[in-house]
């Protein structure tokens, strides 16, 4: 189940899709499974019983404005986790997630962190199964989790953010980069944004060079669908995923 919490720039949204096609996309066969989806921000949301998996989608919202739609989807989310149905939350759904679980989201202080970026691992989890301490991921982003929900684990960092990623509970995590996004998209971001990065001193087209497709980063998002899913629903696991 995608939830929806916004929508891709213009341009990767008419040439792409939502951000559902890019999950989709990215995962390719390692889920076997059907994917639905609803709009947090207007639809009523499905019975968590009735889904094997959620993952929550970025968005340009923001976490601290606190409008109605997010803490309504904050108290559904805290039912989720609480079910033990596995969530994984991207960007913004790893920043609401956190909101929701307990945690503080605000405005980075070390500014903005858009493009290919250096992410470093300092715990071992299944999240990060195949990938080396230190690996690439796209990320476009201006919000933190600044404050971390009770229980909850850190688990990768990046020079600008010490939350990149988070496990909320055994079946809960959280990235607060996008492993969905490959190096077109995240040049489509750059290019959208080129203006506003060029204001606050970036060197848009040094940072255009330097994206890539970033699949180790892309790999958190499989081994989600590996190791967490198959974890939680053990007598359906030959049926969720590829060996």
């Amino acid at each position: 189940m995608i939830v929806k919490t916004g929508e891709p720039v213009p341009s990767v949204l008419a040439r792409r899709g939502e951000f559902a096609d890019l999950i989709a996309e990215a995962i390719g066969p390692v889920w076997r499974g059907g994917y639905a989806s609803f709009d947090a921000r207007t639809d009523t949301p499905p019975d968590p019983n009735e889904v094997a998996a959620f993952i929550i989608t970025g968005s340009a919202a923001n976490v601290p404005t606190r409008d109605p739609w997010m803490l309504q989807t904050e108290g559904y989310l805290r039912e989720v986790v609480s079910l033990g149905v596995p969530t994984f939350g991207i960007c913004f759904g790893h920043q609401i997630l956190a909101q929701a679980l307990g945690g503080e989201v605000r405005r980075n202080p070390r500014g903005r962190e858009i493009g290919t970026i250096r992410i470093e691992r300092f715990a071992d989890d299944p999240l990060f199964d195949g990938l080396p301490h230190i690996f690439q991921a796209n990320a476009t982003h201006i919000d933190t989790v600044a404050l971390l929900p009770k229980n909850a684990v850190p688990l990768a960092k990046s020079s600008l953010d010490d939350h990149h990623a988070i496990r909320f509970s055994p079946t809960c995590y959280g990235v607060q980069f996008h492993p969905e996004l490959d190096a077109d998209v995240m040049r489509a971001y750059v290019e959208h944004r080129r203006e506003i990065l060029a204001g606050e001193g970036f060197d848009v087209d040094t940072l255009h060079a330097s994206i890539t497709e970033a699949e180790l980063g892309r790999r958190t998002m499989l081994n989600f669908i590996r190791h967490i899913i198959p974890a939680a629903h053990p007598e359906h696991a030959s049926g969720f995923v590829h060996a």
